[in-house]
């Protein structure tokens, strides 16, 4: 138990720590002469900014929750060891080139190179969708390889984290397509360099978030990143 809880903390207390120094007291919307870009709030954050963070809160509360219980299931006589398929090494660093891909393109748009920007919000969708395919590719590695979702408690835990992460992925290439309408069109800079800060700042959450994932399954994993044939 007590490991379980120094976990939420870290967890938690990383995710606080670091969505506290996404730039929150900055104004990327005033840079470009528009004040108006969605509304700010009392502490000058916009509000859409300030509602992802608190959503990004309650979302890295939920995925510390989920991992806790599955330490302390991992504890009981029932537990079987699942191996980690290798793509995850894959996917992993896919997920970190498209984090990169954005804050790249951030930084692209804060200097008003919107050229610079479709590239890179382009290819940060490319590589997200490999990662999802990747993801696909695992569960179909270890369903193959006899790692059915009902088979034990630790091949269901490997099923719910990850694909909880993923669906959290799912709803983000949403807001990534609006963003790259919002690229394509004639929408001022302003808007479209909050846009692309707001999917930047979700997909470095979720890179830490998986990071974090991948650490604590294969903790648990009889053999970290191989697939057993039965």
């Amino acid at each position: 138990m007590t490991t379980v809880l120094l976990f939420i903390f870290v967890v938690v207390g990383t995710s606080g720590w670091w969505l506290s120094h996404q730039r929150l007291g900055s104004k990327p919307w005033l840079e470009s002469g528009l004040d108006s870009v969605s509304g700010t709030d009392r502490i000058g954050l916009p509000k859409a900014k300030m509602g992802l963070i608190v959503f990004l809160g309650v979302a890295g509360i939920l995925f510390a929750l989920f991992t806790s219980g599955f330490f302390m299931r991992s504890e009981m006589a029932d537990w079987k060891d699942v191996p980690l398929p290798g793509i995850l090494w894959v996917t992993t660093g896919l997920l970190v080139l498209a984090s990169f891909a954005l804050q790249t393109a951030l930084r692209a748009a804060r200097n008003g190179e919107l050229s610079a920007v479709k590239n890179w919000l382009a290819l940060a969708g490319m590589v997200t969708f490999g990662f999802l395919a990747g993801q696909s590719l695992a569960w179909q590695q270890l369903m193959g390889s006899g790692f059915v979702f009902n088979g034990n408690p630790a091949n269901s835990f490997f099923y719910l984290l990850t694909g909880l992460h993923g669906l959290h992925i799912l709803g983000g290439v949403v807001g990534l397509a609006r963003t790259m309408g919002t690229a394509w069109s004639d929408a001022s800079i302003g808007k479209l360099t909050l846009r692309v800060d707001l999917c930047a700042l979700y997909w470095h959450f979720l890179l830490f978030v998986w990071i974090a994932l991948v650490i604590a399954m294969q903790s648990w994993a009889h053999d970290p990143f191989i697939v057993s044939h039965h």
